[in-house]
């Protein structure tokens, strides 16, 4: 695997050193500022310089390269495999459209054979990723992982935005498979948040959007509960997220707050929070993000020394309260994986990753760091 990092910078690729001299790309996965990323020259530029490539990649919150969030409003990571291969898959939908049956069409649509390993990038806003992991799921083969992670939009939340061998568009998904026995994945995902406060029944939701807890107005209760940090609740929102779990299973996911409706009292959340379900809020700290993000690094199984791509989704929320420390949480990532791990990746609207090694079906997760190192043989 022979992989070169590019910049976007005085509205030109800059490419950091010339790695792959004239190797033939498989795949280019670009990460950027949603209002940069989605002019139609971004794309264009990049398939001059590498015409046969697949051109992959989104908006985001904060663009990671190496073991930093570039300044840049772009990055690029291109990617030459010695003997794998690369394959998308790309599914655009309306706001009228079954998403569940969307995600499946958009996995079922990829070759089965070979498949070793799915990554989905999918408009963060318009797409309730709850729906987007359970159709993928039902469309996946036995024993093929799957890892991604939903367009960010910084902390507005007002737009994300899709590439896809095309421009960069909304309402759209892509999913790259992974063929061929030279490749061993691995994936970690881990959060570092802590629970505080009594478990609450969710008592009226409706897929993302939780009306009532406890038989009380979701929006009211939440307030009460944050008090002076109830008065930012768009960045607020973000630091204080729920921990969710459904009666009978034995794992939680964590749910964060997107957006409130003050008028129905209701919170709107990231991915679905079932009706029946028990919720208990998080709160965390500089130190337990940090180990969060070591303890996924610690999950990869590294399989050799040869260069090897890392693909990096940590939540917008994570970025929100680690501020200018953010570089620490990737620094930390680097140190675990070791230099031959070339990292590229965004700060997102929600995560994808197989719950644990004993749970290996993806979920969508928010407010966690979660990885995807690929080593070929």
């Amino acid at each position: 695997m022979t992989i070169e990092r590019l910049k976007y910078i005085n509205e030109q690729w800059e490419i950091e050193e010339n790695e792959l001299n004239n190797k033939p790309t498989d795949i280019v996965f670009a990460f950027g500022d949603r209002d940069t990323i989605k002019k139609a020259d971004i794309y264009e530029k990049l398939k001059i310089l590498y015409p046969k490539a697949d051109i992959v990649g989104c908006s985001s919150s904060g663009n990671i390269l190496g073991d930093s969030i570039s300044d840049a409003p772009i990055v690029a990571t291109a990617i030459s495999f010695d003997k794998g291969r690369v394959e998308i898959s790309v599914e655009d939908f309306s706001d009228t459209d079954n998403q569940c049956k969307a995600s499946y069409q958009l996995i079922e649509n990829l070759p089965k054979e070979n498949l070793q390993h799915i990554f989905i990038l999918s408009d963060g806003l318009n797409m309730n990723g709850s729906f987007l992991a359970k159709g993928a799921n039902q469309a996946v083969t036995s024993g093929v992982t799957i890892t991604g992670g939903l367009a960010g939009d910084g902390i507005d939340f007002e737009e994300t935005w899709v590439i896809a061998n095309d421009i960069a568009s909304q309402n759209r998904m892509v999913a790259v498979g992974f063929y061929g026995e030279s490749f061993h994945i691995s994936s970690g995902c881990y959060a570092g948040w802590e629970e505080f406060g009594i478990y609450r029944r969710i008592t009226k939701s409706i897929n993302n959007i939780v009306y009532e807890i406890d038989g009380k107005p979701a929006l009211d209760l939440y307030k009460k509960y944050l008090g002076e940090y109830a008065e930012n609740l768009s960045a607020n929102g973000l630091r204080f997220p729920f921990n969710i779990k459904k009666e009978n299973e034995d794992y939680a996911v964590i749910r964060s707050v997107l957006s409130v409706d003050e008028d129905k009292k209701a919170l709107i959340f990231a991915g679905d929070v079932p009706n029946g379900s028990f919720a208990r809020l998080m709160k965390s700290d500089i130190d337990g993000l940090i180990d969060g993000s070591e303890m996924a690094a610690s999950n990869i199984k590294q399989y050799n020394t040869k260069t090897a791509l890392g693909l990096v989704v940590s939540c917008i929320g994570r970025r929100v309260i680690l501020n200018q420390l953010s570089d620490e949480e990737l620094e930390s990532i680097a140190d675990i994986l070791g230099d031959n791990v070339e990292l590229t990746g965004f700060y997102s609207y929600g995560e994808l990753a197989p719950y644990s090694d004993k749970v290996l079906s993806c979920q969508l997760h928010n407010q966690t760091m979660t990885l995807t190192v690929i080593y070929e043989d």
